[in-house]
C-alpha cells in the first residue's frame, strides 16, 4: 500500500544564515507539524555543510532554482540586494513567497515587485505574531492608553553587527544594504503601522562617520496615520547587544514594548508593569515563529493570514530607505 502524501505546504529556504537556521528548525520542529521542508540552498558551501550536520534529513539542493522547484512557498533570507531576483523567480514559478525584511534596498524596485505580486507573497516581520504586541493591541483595544497622541522608538547597541551576526559582517556593516536601520528599526516601523496606521511625512538625519561603513547614528520624526514618532538609533551607546524599547503615549496612559518582547504599561503612579505572561525574547521566539509559520501556510492556501503584507513592508521600506538617504557621509 502506498504512503499517504504528506498534504503539508513545502517550505523551501533560500539562504543558509542565521534567519535561514532559524527558520529552518522552527519548521523541523516536531510539535509543529504546520509545513515540511522541502530543502535549502546557499552560495557557501561551509554554510550548507553546518546545516548537513545539524539537520541532516533535510534536502541541501544545488541551486535557487532547485528550491523553487521543490517547493510551495520560498523562504527568501539571502542578502537584501539578492531578494527581489529570488522572489520574481518563484513567482514565475506559479510559487508563493516569504521575504525576509527589508523587502529590497531599491525602492522603485520594491515598488514594481509589490504591484506584480498581488497577494501571492509576505515579509518576515516577527512583530505580526508576537505575544507581546497582542498584549499591546488588547491594552489599546481595552482603552487604557486612549486617543494616540505620541510614538517614541529607541534603539541602541553596543557594537554593529551585533556580537551573533559578525559572520555576516561583510554586508551588514555595509551601506548598500545593511545597517541597523534596515535590520533593526524597521520592526518598529512596522510595528507602528500595524497598530496605528500609514507612515508618512518623514523628516530624517542619518551618520555615516567611518568610510565604507553603515550609519551610526539617526535621528527622525515622521508620522502614523497622523500620530507623531520620535525616532532615535545608534551604536556605542549601551553596553547591551541590543537595546529598544517601543511607547506609545495616549491621552489616558501609555503602554511599551521593551527588548523585542516585554509589554508593559504606565502605571498610575508613574511606574511601569510589565503583563505577568512576559517572555524574554529568546524564550518567547519558538512561540512567535511557530505562529509565522501558521500564516504561510494559510499564504500557501490563499486564506486570511496576519503576516506582514508586501504593502505593509513597501511602506516600511519607504521610510527606511529615505531615512539613509538622509544621510552625511565621512
Amino acid at each position: 500500500m502506498a504512503a499517504a502524501k504528506d498534504a503539508r505546504p513545502a517550505i523551501g529556504i533560500i539562504g543558509a544564515g542565521i534567519m535561514g537556521e532559524r527558520m529552518l528548525g522552527a519548521i523541523l520542529e516536531p510539535a509543529s507539524g504546520i509545513v515540511r521542508a522541502a530543502g535549502i540552498w546557499d552560495p557557501a558551501p561551509a554554510a550548507l555543510a553546518r546545516i548537513g550536520s545539524t539537520a541532516p534529513g533535510v534536502p541541501l539542493l544545488a541551486s535557487a532554482a532547485e528550491v523553487i522547484a521543490a517547493s510551495d512557498c520560498v523562504y527568501i533570507a539571502s542578502p537584501p540586494a539578492s531578494h527581489l531576483g529570488h522572489a520574481r523567480a518563484a513567482l514565475a514559478a506559479g510559487k508563493t513567497v516569504f521575504c525576509e525584511k527589508p523587502l529590497a534596498v531599491d525602492y522603485d524596485d520594491a515598488r514594481a515587485f509589490v504591484a506584480e505580486a498581488g497577494k501571492r507573497g509576505a515579509v518576515n516581520f516577527p512583530f505580526a505574531s508576537s505575544l507581546g504586541v497582542a498584549t499591546l493591541a488588547k491594552w489599546i483595544e481595552d482603552g487604557l492608553v486612549g486617543p494616540l497622541k505620541s510614538i517614541s522608538i529607541e534603539v541602541a547597541f553596543a557594537t554593529w553587527p551585533r556580537s551573533w551576526q559578525v559572520d555576516a559582517a561583510a554586508w551588514l556593516d555595509a551601506p548598500a544594504q545593511g545597517g541597523f536601520t534596515r535590520e533593526v528599526v524597521s520592526h518598529f516601523l512596522f510595528l507602528s503601522r500595524r497598530l496605528v496606521g500609514p507612515l508618512h511625512d518623514l523628516e530624517s538625519s542619518a551618520s555615516f562617520p567611518e568610510p565604507g561603513k553603515s550609519e551610526r547614528r539617526i535621528e527622525a520624526r515622521l508620522m502614523a496615520a497622523g500620530v507623531p514618532i520620535a525616532l532615535t538609533g545608534s551604536i556605542g551607546t549601551t553596553a547591551k547587544d541590543d537595546h529598544n524599547v517601543w511607547t506609545l503615549e495616549g491621552a489616558n496612559g501609555a503602554v511599551r514594548l521593551c527588548d523585542w518582547s516585554i509589554a508593559e504599561r504606565r502605571m498610575p503612579d508613574g511606574t511601569w508593569q510589565p503583563d505577568p505572561n512576559a517572555m524574554p525574547n529568546p524564550q518567547a521566539r519558538p512561540l512567535v515563529l511557530k505562529r509565522q509559520l501558521e500564516g504561510v501556510a494559510k499564504l500557501v492556501r490563499g486564506e486570511p493570514h496576519h503576516l506582514a503584507t508586501l504593502p505593509e513592508a513597501l511602506d516600511v521600506q519607504a521610510m527606511v530607505e529615505a531615512i539613509l538617504v538622509s544621510g552625511t557621509r565621512a
